[in-house]
This record gives structure tokens, sequence and C-alpha cells, in this order.
């Protein structure tokens, strides 16, 4: 069993900060309190920024050999592996996923340290040949400071996915941290104060969104955004963001569809389907959230997958289960009133449909809806959580209206043995990734990101990299030739 410290801190400017009000971070599992964090304010927003603004403009994370970065990351990524068992336990209790999971999400962590950092000096310009008399070239200048607003879902992973680039390309960054679920992420920032960063390189503060990272958001001293969350947030934070022309990267919601079609791999399906709705409660931005069956076995998949969701093991993260608890109770209500309207609308509930009464926690049933049509609701907005909705379709052309029919483009999914009507599909699905016959097919080499109100600019990869850096032209004319 591993303790957890009663009260956390802020990490503003190299120094671990308290402040006047506190933030109780409960489980979701159990509902009983983990821990308190220090609430910051719209003043320790400020010095964080300060500081970042400071050692940007410092040049200490640029003037060093790129060497210095690779150095700098890799040893993050060993303090981060370090730290795996305590994180995730720590991110397990307070946010209710499994131990397992929790335990991956700072290994991943550790894997986006160790993948930039074999970029960091690798950030190269390239020469312009315009004739003799002039020399012109192109370098890479950092963006400045990062402002990096991190959401409860995996936040230790979605916080190293963009400040591992951030660092490589020689930002500083200002991380504002979820309130329902920001102590891994202060297991995350102790693993990288031991490195030994220049001041005000990292900063870590959890605020209400509201007041700081509305404050943030609009702020001139920002150079970029970096934001990972709903639509509706994320069309605040552009609007602020648009009064200093403050340059963006913007993955929200999704609505995502994966297509199976009569020669599909049953099991292999089975298995996607489970992990694309059902891992982490259905709490994932690129979650499958509609399946899209040709209509000739439409009743089978159906049963098929409403016989495995009412087989899942509900539980503690702790105790590894397939299903855990929601994040909190009005996520609870908010999922529970949309599959009821769906109900209202005419879908048929083939499992689940209601939280789970009699537990302690915030548990939602493994849901599957059947009878959908591509107008309703639940097939056109973001529910955040265990539910499937299922949809027929007829013909190629059915299949890819429905999938392409709403306003999110994040991922989407196809299902067949027949590999030219895979990628015919995947040429034509409007989505940011598409993954074939395995849902989070995936990882952290490959660029991640949506179309629509899914978001702009891409995560991960090699590609991501130059989110974090402007690029610069020089133009020389040669005199004497």
């Amino acid at each position: 069993m591993h303790s957890i410290a009663s009260h956390w801190l802020n990490f503003i400017d190299g120094q671990w900060a308290d402040s006047e009000q506190h933030l109780s971070i409960n489980n979701p599992g159990t509902t009983e309190p983990v821990a308190t964090i220090a609430q910051a304010s719209v003043a320790d927003a400020e010095r964080a920024l300060q500081a970042a603004r400071r050692c940007a403009d410092s040049a200490e994370l640029t003037r060093c050999r790129p060497a210095q970065r690779v150095t700098w990351l890799l040893e993050i990524a060993a303090q981060i592996r370090a730290v795996v068992e305590d994180g995730a336990w720590v991110l397990c209790q307070e946010n209710g996923k499994s131990l397992a999971d929790a335990r991956d999400e700072f290994i991943e962590a550790a894997r986006y340290f160790e993948y930039y950092a074999g970029m960091a000096d690798k950030i190269e310009g390239k020469s312009i040949p315009l004739g003799n008399g002039y020399m012109d070239f192109t370098v890479y200048d950092p963006m400045g400071v990062s402002l990096q607003i991190v959401p409860w879902n995996f936040p230790v992973s979605i916080c190293a996915r963009s400040l591992a680039p951030a660092l490589a390309a020689g930002n500083a960054v200002v991380i504002k941290s979820p309130e329902l679920s920001p102590l891994g992420l202060c297991v995350l920032m102790q693993a990288i104060e031991r490195v030994g960063l220049p001041r005000g390189a990292v900063n870590l503060i959890c605020g209400r969104g509201r007041e700081v990272g509305a404050y943030l958001a609009g702020h001139r001293d920002v150079d970029q955004i970096v934001f990972t969350g709903s639509v509706g947030t994320g069309q605040s934070i552009l609007r602020s963001a648009a009064e200093h022309a403050i340059p963006s990267v913007m993955e929200l919601g999704g609505k995502s569809a994966a297509l199976v079609f009569p020669d599909v791999d049953r099991e292999q399906l089975l298995a996607s389907v489970k992990s694309g709705i059902f891992f982490n409660a259905g709490q994932v931005c690129s979650a499958m959230s509609r399946l899209l069956v040709h209509r000739s076995i439409y009743d089978e998949v159906v049963t098929a997958v409403a016989n495995m969701a009412n087989g899942l093991q509900v539980g503690l993260g702790q105790d590894n289960p397939d299903l855990t608890p929601v994040i909190s109770a009005g996520q609870l209500q908010g999922i529970e009133a949309m599959c009821q309207r769906a109900q209202q609308e005419g879908a048929v509930v083939a499992s689940g449909g209601e939280a789970i009464h009699g537990l302690n926690g915030h548990y939602m049933a493994a849901t599957v809806l059947r009878d959908v049509t591509p107008q309703m609701e639940i097939a056109q907005a973001e529910v955040f959580g265990p539910v499937l909705a299922v949809i027929p379709f007829d013909t190629e052309e059915d299949a890819i209206a429905i999938a392409n029919g709403t306003e999110f483009g994040l991922v989407a999914g196809v299902f067949t043995q027949d590999l030219n009507r895979a990628l015919r599909f995947a040429r034509r699905l409007r989505a940011g990734q598409v993954f074939i016959n395995e849902w989070y097919a995936g990882g952290i080499e490959t660029p991640f990101g949506g179309v629509g109100l899914s978001g702009f600019g891409r995560e991960k990869g090699q590609e991501a990299l130059y989110s974090y850096v402007r690029t610069k032209n020089l133009a020389v004319r040669i005199t004497g030739e």
C-alpha cells in the first residue's frame, strides 16, 4: 500500500508554493477525500508566467548546445521511471482509473521525454538557393512561453505529450493542471525538479479554469497555447487568445466512428470495442463512440457487443477492473441524462443505460444503444462516458455519409479483411487519424489531432515538434560577387 501526502503545492519559479485557498480532491470510486492541493490565484498565475517569461528571455534553454536539452530530457525520463509505482497509486486514487492504466500513463510520459530527446538536437533549418550574391537560410526559434492547459482524463501522459517537445525546442512552460485530478502532475513535477532545469523553465499551478485559465489564455506574455479539453472551453480560450493573436494547438472533442463490414474478424472487433469505448470509462477524446455496422450483420454484432458489455467487471481502479468510475457526480449525471434522451428519441438499450446503484462511487453501466439514427443527439454529441451508439448502414456511401456526418473529426476506424476497401475508406473519412482493424493502433510516434470541432494542430510524432517553434528566414546580400 502506498501513502499519499495530505496536502500538495504548486511549483512556481523553482519553488513549491502554497496558496491561501485549497481544493479538495476526492476518489471517484469511493467519493472519499484523497488530499488537498493549493488553489492557485490569479496572482500565483502571474508569478508563474513571469518566471517562465524571464527564463525564456534569458535564453538559458537555448544558448546551450542542443545536446544539453537531450541530456535534460533523458534525465527527466529516468526520474519519471523511478516514480512509476508511487505516481500510479496517486493517479489511480484521485482519478479513479485502473492502477494498471495509471502505471502505463507514467511509463508513457517517460517515453515522450525519451522520444523528443532524440529530436532536440535535430531541429535543423535549410538553405534556399537565390543565386550568386545571396545566401538564404531558415532557422527555428522556440515560441517562447508555452501555456499548456491539461485535462483530467489523462493528465500525466497528456502533459508529457506537450511538455517534452516544448522543452526539446527550448521553450519555457506554464502548466495549468486540472482541478479534478492534479496530484499525479505534482508527482511528475517532483521528478522533473530533480533534474535541475533552469529556474522558471517549468511551472505547475492548479487553479480554477474560469479564473486562472481564463486569465492566462488572454495574457500578452503567453507566446503559445496548447489545450486539450471540451469544445466550449477551447472556443472560449481561442476568443481570448485572439486578442493577442496567440498561436494555439487545440485537441478538442470527438464523436468517432468505427465502420464494420461483414468480413470483419469478430474477435478482433470485440477486443477493439472493449478498449475503444469502455477503457477509462469512455472518458477518452478518441473513444469509439459510434459503431457503424453493415445491416447484414447488425443484429449479430449488437448481441455480441451487448453480451461483452454485460460481462465487464466493475470496481475500484486499484483492483484493475474492466470498467472504472467516471470522474465526478456531475459527469455521471450528464452521461445518464444523455442516455435517457436517446431512449426518448427512439434508441433501444441493449445493455446498461443507467448509473450503477449500490456503489459509493460514480459508476455508469457499460452501455450499448441500438436502433440509433444518425440525427439523434447520442449520434452527434460527445458523451465522454462508456456509451456506444450502434448504427446500421446499407451501402458504402451510406457508411461514409454517416461517419462524416458530425461536426467532429478526430479519429475513425475501418474493420474489414479487404485491404482495398479499408484504404479506400481511409482516404474518404474526415478524421485526423484512421485505425484499420484495431482501435488505438497508433502510438506516440504517430501524429494526432483533428479537423472540424475536434480542433487543429498536431501532437505526438515528429510533426508535433514544429508546433513549438517559429520559422525565421535569414536573407543575406553578399557584396563583392
